[in-house]
Formats: structure tokens, C-alpha cells, sequence
């Protein structure tokens, strides 16, 4: 039996931190692993052009990060719990920082990559460890507010990259689109310190040598693979070959996982319907999510012709939406409880998705701003919905576990879904018979994203009407 309550103030260095300080650190946190997981694309050429590379062969950086993270992150609960949750949140931080310096000081694409690398370690720790942090140190009462804040970076983050590494690269360095990482890890480790007392797991589990290697080279393939798709980067037979390695990793890994005793991720959480419902429904929903920010910019301005200051102003609408949303998710949820949110909210998201399909050239970018706008605030109440209810019914003993599948079926939906809207574009270019992009072809591909969004609604709609109440504080039916 666990040794930790869901909450861990007791355990705090001097005090009880500031319910809304934490989630505010680890909010930080994840902002600055998401904004670095595509602040670079936009800096590719400049880079490259700095190192004397080609920006294909310098597109290596981004994969191995990717490939980085899709390793390391399944090792983040037991590490967690085997080291102690603040001290790993805090050394991860540290990880990531030092692997920014060392990509801002890179003079070749091996010193590139490798601290690419180094980065992909950090992050991979620092976004489940953090939320595991978080879990350990709020009351339940207060996890929805919480996750408001923490659900936050994951949308902002991709939408804010691509232009924020423009303006960069326009106007200063590449070399700053990573030291800018250097104050915001330096504030975060000093916070995490004062802030989070030293959350420990009370057993210790052995290490799943066998498991770790099955998820990391199942994940590693899997996420190549779909960041092949329809790019034309790799050849077809080599891309299908990716994908064939990973879903056999990953049976096979579902096999291990049924025979030891302490699988490195536990698939015994689906046996939680709040959680099944959440993680699911979820993925499926972040597979239309993931598209957007790949999709929405490249229509802006390969579509209608926008520059890329123009393209991200109104982008940038979407996040302004999701900030919005953290002042009111807590009592909309409260009023409606978590099963009509989920399933409403699926419902607005994909049509706000397949409005979007409705965007022509012409039509006025005070509408498409006040579109984006409505839709970052249904998306961003989608994604609190879905990552409180997440962790509504998860035992304390298991939530370095849940904190760890979560992150790592996050990672992967985003990337299918830029892979599938990729793909979409590819088979809309193959009917009409071009060869580049012009404004109806992205049509379609909002419509299918918009489509498979949907798909999560009969997930959420198994549901109990009851389900998360002691999270929401809406009153249980008698």
C-alpha cells in the first residue's frame, strides 16, 4: 500500500505551497517543452544555412528529439518513484536547460543533435514527473482549476512555435530560440525546490528491463514512422516497415505486460472506466487536435498566401482562447459534470474543426480570428475535461504509472495526427492530380480531422453520468 494520500502537503519543506503555485511551475514547465518541440521548424533553413547542412539532412535534430522522448518517457514513473518526484521534476529541468545551452552553442549538426538529445531525456521526465507533482500536491477538490493551467501549454505551445521561431530568426539569433529556456528552467528549478516537499513513493518496484526495451523500440518506430507519413521524405516501404516493427512491439509488449509483476507501463489502468474513457476517447480526439497546428498555419500561407507574421497573429487567436478557458473550466464542469462536457464539448471542438473547412482566401481574418478564438476555448476545456478525468479514480499508488501511459499516449496521438493530416493532403493532391498545395485542398483534410474527432464521443458517452464527482464537486444522482 502506498504511503502517499493524493495529497502531500505534509510532506512540503516548511509550508503548504500555494494551491495555485504549483500548477503554475509545472504549467511553465511543460509550456517550455511543448513551445521546443516546433519552435524550430520555423529555423531549419537558418540553422542549417549556419552549419552548412541542408535543412533536409538537418531535419534529424527535430526526429531525434521526437525519438528521444518516445524512449525515455515510460521510464518516467518508476523513476519517480524509485528517486523522489521533486528531485527527479527538478533534475529533468536541469537536463532540459543544459541540453538548450548546448543547442544554442552548437557549431555542428553531431553537437546538434546530440543535445537534441539531451533535451528529448529531459522533457520526457519533466512533463509526466511534473504532472505527477501536481497530483501529489493538490487536493482533489482543486485538480480541475489545476489542470486549467497545465492543459494550457500543450495547445499554446505547438500554436505560438511556428511563429515565435520565425520572429526569432528574423529579428535576433537562431542560437535564442533555445538560450531563451535558460531563465525559465533556472526559475523553475528554484520553485520547484521551495515549493514542492519531497514526494516519494513508499515501495520501490524493479526495474522492467524487458518492457523498457519492447516501449522504447515500439515507440521510437511507431513515432518515426507516422512522422513519415505523407511527407515523401522516406521511402513508402521503409515508412510501413516502421510501423510494422512498432505495432509488433507493442503486441508483444502487451503479452510481457500480462506475465510480470510490475509492467514499466501498466496497462491494469484500463480497467478504470474513468481512466479507459479519458485515455481513449482522448487519444482520438488529440489525433483532430494534433492536425491543427500542422495543418492550419501551412493553409495560411501556402493556401491563401499569408507571410508567416500574418499566418501566426491569427493563430495565435486559438491560444488566446485557451487562456481564456482557465477562468470558467472549474464551474462549467461543476454545473455539468464531466460525461456532458466531454461529449458536448466533442461535438462543438469537431465542428469548429470542420467550420474551419468554410475558410476561403477572401474571407475576412477578423472572422477566422474570432473562430479560432471560440474554437481554442472549447478545445481547451476538452483537454482539462479530459486530463482531470484522467486521474478522477486513479489509486495514489498508481499514479506515477498513469502519469507515464498518459504522457505517452499523448505524444503518440499528436503525432499521428499530424501524420494523418499529412496523409489526408497527400490522397486530396493523388485524386486531383497535382503536384502543390493550393487553398481547396486543405478543405477535405479539415473535414476527415473534424470527422475523427468525433470518433471520441462514444467513448465518453459509456460513461457514468456520475463519473469524476468527487473531482468536478457536482453532486452525485440519488
Amino acid at each position: 500500500m502506498s504511503s502517499l494520500r493524493w495529497n502531500s502537503r505534509a510532506a512540503a519543506p516548511d509550508a503548504a505551497p500555494r494551491p495555485i503555485l504549483v500548477p503554475l511551475v509545472v504549467a511553465c514547465a511543460m509550456f517550455m517543452q511543448n513551445l521546443d518541440s516546433t519552435v524550430i521548424a520555423t529555423a531549419l533553413p537558418t540553422i542549417a544555412r549556419a552549419l552548412d547542412e541542408s535543412p533536409l539532412t538537418l531535419n534529424v535534430a527535430i526526429t531525434c528529439y521526437l525519438l528521444s522522448l518516445a524512449v525515455f518517457i515510460p521510464i518516467s514513473g518508476w523513476t519517480a518513484d524509485r528517486f523522489g518526484a521533486r528531485r527527479v521534476f527538478s533534475a529533468a529541468i536541469v537536463v532540459f536547460t543544459l541540453g538548450s545551452i548546448g543547442c544554442g552553442m552548437a557549431n555542428s549538426l553531431a553537437a546538434l543533435v546530440a543535445a537534441r538529445i539531451l533535451q528529448g531525456m529531459g522533457g520526457a521526465l519533466m512533463v509526466p514527473v511534473g504532472r505527477l507533482v501536481l497530483l501529489r500536491t493538490v487536493e482533489k477538490s482543486d485538480l480541475v482549476r489545476a489542470m486549467s493551467y497545465v492543459s494550457v501549454p500543450a495547445l499554446i505551445g505547438p500554436v505560438m512555435g511556428p511563429p515565435l521561431g520565425g520572429f526569432i530568426v528574423t529579428y535576433w539569433s537562431w542560437r535564442w530560440i533555445f538560450f531563451i529556456n535558460i531563465p525559465i528552467g533556472l526559475l523553475g528549478i528554484v520553485l520547484v525546490n521551495l515549493l514542492v516537499g519531497d514526494l516519494k513513493e513508499g515501495g520501490r518496484r524493479p526495474f522492467d528491463f524487458g518492457g523498457f526495451a519492447l516501449t522504447g523500440v515500439g515507440l521510437a518506430t511507431l513515432a518515426f514512422g507516422f512522422e513519415n507519413v505523407g511527407r515523401g521524405a522516406l521511402p513508402s516501404i521503409l515508412v510501413a516497415g516502421l510501423l510494422t516493427v512498432g505495432a509488433g512491439c507493442t503486441v508483444l509488449y502487451v503479452r510481457h505486460a500480462r506475465r510480470v509483476a510490475h509492467p514499466i507501463i501498466d496497462l491494469a489502468l484500463f480497467q478504470i472506466p474513468t481512466y479507459a474513457a479519458a485515455s481513449i476517447g482522448g487519444f482520438l480526439f488529440r489525433m483532430g487536435l494534433g492536425a491543427l497546428p500542422f495543418l492550419l498555419p501551412l493553409m495560411l500561407q501556402v493556401g491563401f498566401g499569408l507571410d508567416a507574421l500574418s499566418s501566426g497573429l491569427l493563430t495565435f487567436a486559438s491560444a488566446a482562447g485557451a487562456m481564456t478557458m482557465k477562468m470558467t473550466a472549474a464551474r462549467i464542469i461543476r454545473a455539468l459534470g464531466f460525461r456532458i462536457v466531454l461529449v458536448g464539448d466533442a461535438v462543438i471542438s469537431a465542428l469548429f474543426l470542420f467550420g474551419y473547412s468554410l475558410f476561403r482566401p477572401e474571407t475576412p481574418h477578423l472572422v477566422i480570428f474570432l473562430a479560432l478564438l471560440a474554437g481554442g476555448f472549447f478545445r481547451s476545456l476538452q483537454m482539462t475535461s479530459i486530463n482531470t478525468l484522467s486521474y478522477a479514480d486513479v489509486p495514489p499508488a498508481m499514479l506515477s504509472r498513469a502519469t507515464s501511459l498518459t504522457s505517452m499516449a499523448q505524444q503518440l496521438s499528436q503525432t499521428v495526427g499530424v501524420a494523418t493530416g499529412a496523409l489526408l493532403l497527400q490522397v486530396v493532391l493523388a485524386f486531383r492530380g497535382g503536384n502543390a498545395l493550393t487553398a481547396p485542398d486543405f478543405y477535405p483534410a479539415f473535414v476527415g480531422v473534424a470527422m475523427i474527432s468525433l470518433l471520441s464521443v462514444p467513448f465518453f458517452l459509456r460513461m457514468s453520468p456520475d463519473a469524476g464527482a468527487e473531482v468536478s464537486g457536482r453532486p452525485v444522482a440519488r
